[in-house]
């Protein structure tokens, strides 16, 4: 990521928040990478269903650190 001219008003946010960005995109893709072992239909929507919780997370933290810039 490039470096900013000027620094972010709340540093400590944003760190947290890139941190939540990077550890839920490790996440994401673990479950996709189980999704096609998953056993059955149920265990498979159940993977799925936080898939989607985890980029709804996501999105909302990249939405964050938009407003902070």
């Amino acid at each position: 990521m490039a470096d900013r001219f000027l620094p972010a008003d709340d540093p400590v946010l944003e760190e947290v928040l890139n941190w939540t960005v990077d550890r839920d995109a490790k996440d994401i893709r673990r479950l996709l990478q189980w999704l096609p072992q998953a056993r059955s239909s149920k265990e498979r929507r159940a993977l799925l269903s936080r898939v989607h919780e985890l980029l709804g997370e996501v999105e909302l933290s990249l939405n964050r650190l938009d407003s902070m810039h």
